[in-house]
């Protein structure tokens, strides 16, 4: 398994697609942070906060995971060497999981570019320091397990096709329906009795929730739940290529 996940890891930054992705997720975090005019840019309205970043972000994975993603298994599909992949001594789970994992990683690396944000902010402020560091940490674990949802539901996408843009396209509207869909739904006047349920079944009601710097254990299960339900329907999909 960790041998198929260092070759996936490997592929993303054989060709330009790895760099083409971290350099567009920081070109786009970089002009919201610091270039555009606005209270939200740091620089002009004088407070140390990233507040833009993680409220930009979201969307920004909502485009570039699926387009991480989209080539896992669709691309295995069309050239016709999904088998195999499956003649590898890795049980079928290993195989989605190494695939997961691999996409997770290129996107943890655009991650860890934001700690230079934050560190940057830091020395910033009057007195150094003066930034709402658990603010920023639970924001950024809130946008690590929403980035980990997204690539869960991009792995899930792949595997429905052999053509990438499909899959792309589908990731991007589960993803988007996941994300803010339940919120929209909720204020439909209908389901105003329902608001709260409606809500807690969206992404963005628990990124919210972690983002304020509470980390509580149902947000925690709800995102572990979601990411393991995609990859074992992910497997289903898989194994249904047997029937």
């Amino acid at each position: 398994m960790l041998a198929l996940l260092i070759k996936e890891f490997r592929t993303f930054f054989s060709s330009l697609t790895g760099y083409l992705i971290l350099s567009v997720f920081l070109i786009a975090t970089g002009l919201f942070v610091w270039v555009f005019p606005g209270s939200s840019n740091p620089l002009d309205s004088g407070y140390a906060n990233l507040n833009i970043l993680f409220e930009i972000s979201p969307w920004i994975y909502l485009f570039l995971i699926p387009a991480v993603c989209m080539r896992l298994f669709a691309d295995e599909k069309k050239q016709g060497t999904i088998e195999l992949v499956y003649t590898r001594p890795v049980s079928e789970m290993g195989i989605i999981l190494a695939k997961y994992f691999a996409a997770l990683l290129v996107v943890i690396v655009s991650l860890l570019f934001c700690l230079v944000y934050y560190f940057s902010i830091y020395n910033l402020g009057s007195p150094v320091g003066s930034v709402d560091s658990a603010a920023f940490w639970g924001s950024f674990m809130g946008l690590f397990l929403l980035a980990a949802v997204y690539v869960a539901i991009g792995i899930f996408c792949s595997s429905l096709t052999e053509n990438q843009i499909v899959a792309f396209l589908s990731a991007l509207v589960l993803s988007f329906i996941l994300f803010i869909g339940f919120d929209y739904l909720a204020e439909l006047t209908i389901f105003q009795n329902m608001q709260t349920i409606i809500y807690s079944l969206g992404i963005n009601e628990h990124y919210r929730s972690v983002s304020r710097g509470v980390v509580d254990s149902r947000d925690l299960i709800y995102f572990a739940g979601v990411i393991v339900a995609f990859l074992l329907i992910t497997k289903t999909v898989l194994k249904s290529r047997k029937w």
